[in-house]
């Protein structure tokens, strides 16, 4: 199971391989910040339960042909999503750090710079 930078997926974004980015935060958050483009399935506290049912019944509105990328708060949630994913026969990664680092990269926060150089730094 993969993940992807902020950076890489605001790369991917501006290319002709665009992922297709699945938000599966709850509706309110969603709503409130939200990866330009991306498509909101509000699973997010069925699958902190270990509910994957809802998920599992809305795999037929993404599309098989694209790369899913999955967003949560900080990226924990949605590698369950990616991995259900996965079972389903898609190529998934997630947003690692979730739109916690994407805010962070977004804004250029120092603390996403920070983390970003340790994370380079480890092997």
């Amino acid at each position: 199971m993969g993940k992807i930078a902020p950076s890489e997926l605001d790369d991917r974004l501006s290319t002709r391989s665009t992922p297709y980015v699945l938000d599966i935060r709850p509706r309110k958050s969603y709503q409130r910040s939200h990866i330009t483009g991306s498509q909101n399935v509000p699973v997010y506290n069925d699958l902190r339960r270990g509910d994957d049912t809802e998920l599992r019944q809305s795999v037929s509105q993404i599309p098989a042909d694209e790369t899913v990328v999955t967003v949560c708060k900080a990226g924990v949630v949605a590698r369950k999503a990616t991995a259900v994913l996965e079972e389903e026969g898609y190529e998934a990664v997630t947003l690692a750090g979730g739109m916690r680092r994407w805010n962070g990269y977004q804004n250029g926060s120092l603390g996403y710079q920070l983390s970003s150089l340790v994370r380079r730094a480890l092997p």
